[in-house]
């Protein structure tokens, strides 16, 4: 080392100095490994560290991630669970609705059917009055129209002298006798006729709402049927008035 040092010394320099100085570049030297191998020792600290804060962070994000996963399948899990029961009360409580309007429509329609089976009924019975009103009027035509043929027979029987006259007179008797049979007949099919037609009408009014549901064209056609002049100037108010009484008089006209 003496050797190295008194070789590599500048000319001139003693011994003394020479090792001095290669003592001190020799010092140095130590002391820059020492403070290599610190700085290699703290790099590799700093690296280890790096590393378990690497790890820590990957395994802490990777906890999170699970952590935050299984909050989401949850939340998602509560929220369908929340989704199916406000559904399934909405359900219950949409058909609870429909049930009872429908309870509600089948008692108005179960109310409507038997009024309109009482109208029909009274109509119908009605109807039957005046047929029966009919057949004892014809009944009674008959019986006239007999009683007058037995007079005219009488009267023949009981004067020959007269036979010619009586006859003839009998002859007119029986003619008119059966012209009011045939008279007779015929009211008795125009009341059966009306009482059909009256029937039919009252049906109507009681399921399509009384002659308040008619339109107004078709009240001024009924109007003229039933006889009632200048029906076209009337209002709707006017027409079911105006009709109301022309039916109420040929009721009572067939009755009497």
């Amino acid at each position: 080392m003496k050797a190295f040092v008194v070789d590599a010394a500048p000319v001139g320099d003693s011994v003394e100095i020479r090792a001095r100085r290669a003592h001190d570049a020799a010092e140095r030297a130590r002391e820059a490994e020492e403070r290599a191998v610190e700085a290699a020792r703290r790099s590799k600290e700093l690296a280890d560290r790096a590393r378990e804060v690497s790890e820590r962070g990957r395994a802490r994000v990777k906890g999170v991630d699970q952590e935050t996963t299984r909050q989401v399948r949850q939340r998602v899990a509560e929220a369908q669970k929340s989704a199916e029961e406000f559904v399934k009360r909405e359900r219950e409580a949409a058909e609870a609705d429909a049930e009872e309007q429908r309870q509600e429509v089948e008692e108005e329609v179960e109310d409507e059917i038997a009024e309109a089976e009482s109208d029909a009924q009274a109509s119908q019975q009605r109807a039957e009055e005046f047929v029966e009103d009919a057949t004892e009027a014809l009944a009674e035509a008959r019986r006239l129209a007999q009683e007058a043929a037995e007079a005219a027979r009488s009267a023949a029987q009981e004067a020959n002298r007269q036979a010619e006259q009586l006859q003839n007179e009998a002859k007119q008797r029986a003619s008119d006798a059966e012209a009011r049979v045939k008279a007779a007949e015929e009211l008795r099919k125009r009341a059966v006729a009306t009482a059909k037609h009256t029937a039919r009408e009252l049906d109507r009014e009681t399921t399509g709402g009384g002659l308040d549901a008619y339109k107004k064209p078709e009240l001024v056609e009924l109007a003229a049927s039933v006889g009632i002049e200048k029906s076209t100037n009337m209002t709707k108010g006017e027409l079911v008035d105006a009709i109301m009484k022309a039916a109420r008089r040929q009721s009572q006209g067939v009755r009497s």
